[in-house]
């Protein structure tokens, strides 16, 4: 098996572990997203709570798990697609003779912008059937029944532009990657390129500080000091995944409604332009972030 496609594989494998584990907070997250009226309560965890709380008492566990099967397909291909994607355009732009040779800064930053947009482009149908789908219940008008019936309904009532809703955001998100581009709104989609820069970046530095210490101690190089430690990447993956939601987040508030339907009747334009005028003024900085908390 290729390198490639072993980050194929695994990031597949992990965004489908994911789904499943956060799945009822994804579900509230979108629901706070494209409401209309702030909650209840200013105490985040106790808005978080008592949601959750609530769709469980009217819908049992199976409302928390509404659209498991939508979000975990969307996961996998999303993070399958951009780690091998994100892999291949990097290997192809940094050819050194040594594997274990560090990429430059730009290189990793362009490699994950050009993997967001690709990615962005290919799952964002799934995205706008995934915010409807845990923004009804089973049963309601219009509802759809499964992924694939969503695909079709909004294709024959919509076309094409009815899939491809938000994804002027999705690409926007990517364009605050590179100097310039958005990071493929990678859901993986939403900020994916600030993301994995982030991320390359943080361990780049920790691996530099490792080889210091060594250096300075005198001590021998043995085969495990080429990586770090498991509670090292997840620190640093948790420090670059929150850098990345805390710049990006506002756009998915202004996505979820676009994909939704909310801001139809506010604007004609298919632009992020007018929505986002429309969703600060009106809600506010605590709801221009949705409940950031909640994601």
């Amino acid at each position: 098996m290729s390198m490639d496609t072993d980050h194929a594989v695994a990031g597949l494998g992990a965004g489908t572990i994911a789904v499943l584990c956060v799945q009822p907070l994804d579900l509230l997250r979108i629901q706070l997203q494209v409401a209309t009226s702030a909650p209840v309560s200013r105490n985040p965890l106790k808005t978080i709570w008592s949601s959750l709380s609530k769709i469980k008492a009217e819908h049992g566990v199976k409302g928390l798990y509404r659209g498991v099967g939508t979000n975990a397909v969307g996961n996998a291909a999303s993070w399958g697609a951009y780690f091998w994607l994100y892999a291949a355009i990097k290997s192809k732009m940094f050819d050194s003779p040594d594997p274990r040779a560090p990429a430059p800064p730009m290189t990793n930053l362009i490699a994950s912008a050009e993997a967001s947009v690709i990615t962005a482009l290919l799952t964002n149908p799934i995205w706008v059937v995934k915010v409807r789908v845990f923004t009804t219940q089973p049963g309601e008008p219009g509802a759809y029944r499964g992924l694939w019936d969503g695909l079709n309904s909004i294709y024959r009532l919509e076309g094409w532009r009815g899939l491809y809703r938000g994804t002027s955001l999705a690409l926007l998100s990517v364009s605050n990657g590179i100097p310039s581009p958005d990071l493929l709104c990678l859901h993986l989609p939403y900020s994916g390129a600030i993301q994995f820069v982030a991320y390359e970046e943080l361990k780049r530095l920790c691996f530099e500080r490792k080889r210091r210490r060594l250096g300075i101690s005198g001590a021998e190089s043995r085969p495990g000091d080429d990586r770090l430690s498991n509670t090292t990447y997840t620190v640093i993956s948790a420090v670059a995944k929150l850098v990345a939601m805390t710049s990006m987040y506002p756009l998915q508030v202004v996505r979820s409604r676009m994909q939704v339907g909310t801001l139809e009747r506010i604007t004609q334009q298919h632009t992020f332009i007018r929505p986002s005028q429309h969703v600060y003024p009106a809600l506010g900085e605590t709801r221009a972030f949705g409940d950031f908390i909640g994601d």
